[in-house]
């Protein structure tokens, strides 16, 4: 039997039964941000959350919306995945925009906590997010 994948990482038996419940948050990284964050292994994240102590995150549902407020007019931003479970008790979920549940991670943002990333090229005005976005 084939082992399956998801985001290039190989899941063992325990990984496959986790997978029904995967849930992936999202970062939007200008392309300085991300950058840095590939030299040095980990970053505070972008100026909003250096300012506000939390990096920000988005779930799928949200993500677009971000795009569309924070980041409308800019090109070469860059999209990350990251499995939710996997940040441990640095991660809370707290309301942000018209109440929403929006994870935010206390602590530094590593590298080694990025599933995949993601050109965000901007189509006719709009972010087009990639297909393995779930």
């Amino acid at each position: 039997m084939e082992v399956p994948k998801i985001g290039g990482i190989t899941l063992d038996r325990i990984g496959q039964a986790r997978h029904v419940t995967l849930m992936l948050i999202y970062k939007i990284f200008r392309a300085p941000e991300w950058a840095e964050l590939q030299t040095r292994g980990e970053t505070p994240g972008a100026p909003i959350d250096i300012a506000d102590g939390y990096v920000h995150f988005s779930t799928a549902a949200q993500a677009q919306e971000t795009a569309a407020k924070h980041f409308t007019h800019e090109d070469d931003l860059i999209l990350l995945a990251l499995d939710a479970d996997r940040l441990g008790d640095a991660l809370k979920w707290e309301p942000s925009r018209g109440g929403a549940l929006f994870p935010h991670l206390y602590r530094a943002l590593r590298l080694t906590d990025v599933l995949w990333h993601h050109p965000l090229p901007r189509v006719d005005g709009i972010h087009r997010f990639p297909p393995e976005m779930t």
